[in-house]
């Protein structure tokens, strides 16, 4: 019970007066992002965060003298407390734990696409469809009708392994539904992520029926999202801020524009951003400038006669040597252009994953569409998420929660194991 107090002392921004243990368990957690202490003889704290989200790794960033608090050795315990409850707000701390994030989502996006059974929509009886042993035996439980909606049976772990090494067909939004759960299963441990979610906050399903539900992605335990469709702010803030976003490749034109509609978007999750690829992003100030970046490669492509299957995918993102001779002298000039726009750090490291294509550079996943949907160009936009906001604190709180009630730190992974 002491636990669970602490933990809605905290969540809910109450001041917390207390135990040392109190104090250890936040500095622990700190500590574990990459937070480093110091006592000095000076008269008041110095805190130097940094900009965390531009590096490559927490070691980067310690190397260049992030994470840095310098204490007086006189403090009160209490003023201690006061500030290390500050910085677990901080938002170089959000920073800090976007690189346990990443690695989380890295780990769930290579699981998913090993699983050769986890296929895109195909004959089946629902929008998700568990094949002819059916939901419960792959610990999930139907809530809406035509298998529009489901939680887990038995164990929130237990029915992900459904994705991770079941059969199960669906499209990419539910893709990208079940690795963002994915993501808070890598990121907690097995243990944690059955003890802490109730089912119906992991209900899978159509997109829209996930708001009437109580997803923590879109529903009622969602709680306090950050929208940033062009990433505008998630630029600024740098490159691990975009590990785990969720977002959605989308025709610009009318549906009267598509020729396949199983390709008319495509729903992601951001796997790794390289450096140069953060630094085109915050330069051009976000996704609005790929957006018309992405037009003239369509218009571009209008130039050129498709030949065969997956024509475009062949010519620019395999760059065919072959394909690429037998294109006539006055297309050469567009080819080369096409290259030149695709050449930026954008397409080549910005990586995502999509359901059931894996992961990929998001330059594919334009190219792809050239050859799906030839009508239309494609925009790109992130989609609301509470990763560093609601699901940050929950998972926070967890390891506070953990820290109380065994008197031990522990690790950023909560399983015992």
């Amino acid at each position: 019970m002491k636990g669970r107090a602490l933990g809605l002392a905290l969540l809910l921004g109450w001041p917390v007066v207390g135990s040392a243990a109190t104090g250890a368990c936040a500095q622990g957690l700190l500590q574990r992002l990459g937070w480093r202490f110091e006592t000095a003889t000076i008269e008041a704290p110095s805190i130097h965060g940094g900009p965390v989200c531009t590096r490559a790794s927490l070691q980067a960033a310690q190397q260049a003298g992030d994470l840095q608090v310098r204490w007086p050795a006189s403090m009160t315990d209490d003023a201690r407390q006061a500030l290390l409850q500050r910085l677990l707000d901080d938002p170089a701390t959000v920073c800090a734990y976007t690189f346990e994030l990443g690695a989380a989502a890295q780990r769930a996006a290579q699981a998913l696409q090993d699983n050769p059974g986890f296929r895109f929509s195909g004959l089946q009886l629902g929008w998700i469809g568990f094949g002819a042993r059916g939901a419960p035996a792959q610990g999930w439980q139907n809530t809406r009708s035509f298998g529009r909606g489901y939680t887990p049976l038995a164990g929130n772990s237990r029915a992900l392994d459904a994705f991770y090494t079941g059969s199960v067909r669906a499209e990419c939004g539910v893709g990208r539904q079940v690795a963002q759960l994915a993501t808070q299963r890598e990121l907690y441990g097995d243990a944690a992520f059955d003890a802490e979610f109730a089912p119906a906050e992991l209900s899978i399903g159509t997109l829209l029926g996930l708001h009437d539900t109580d997803s923590i992605l879109l529903g009622a335990q969602a709680g306090e999202f950050f929208a940033d469709g062009k990433a505008v702010r998630t630029a600024a803030m740098g490159r691990t801020a975009f590990l785990g976003v969720p977002g959605f490749i989308e025709h610009v034109g009318d549906v009267a524009t598509l020729d396949d509609l199983s390709n008319q978007a495509e729903n992601f999750i951001v796997v790794d951003v390289g450096a140069d690829a953060a630094q085109a992003l915050a330069t051009h100030g976000g996704l609005g400038w790929y957006d018309q970046r992405n037009a003239e490669i369509w218009t571009l492509a209008q130039g050129i006669p498709r030949l065969g299957r997956r024509y475009f995918e062949r010519l620019l993102y395999e760059r065919d040597p072959g394909l690429r001779a037998q294109l006539q002298p006055r297309f050469q000039a567009t080819l080369a252009r096409m290259d030149q726009l695709l050449d930026d750090p954008f397409y080549q490291q910005f990586v995502i994953y999509v359901h059931p294509r894996g992961i990929r550079p998001i330059g594919y996943h334009i190219i792809r569409l050239l050859d799906r949907n030839p009508r239309t160009s494609f925009s790109i936009d992130l989609a609301l998420h509470n990763l560093h906001t609601t699901l940050f604190r929950r998972w926070r709180e967890a390891q506070l929660r953990h820290c109380a009630a065994t008197g031990r730190p522990g690790s950023l992974t909560l399983d015992p194991n």
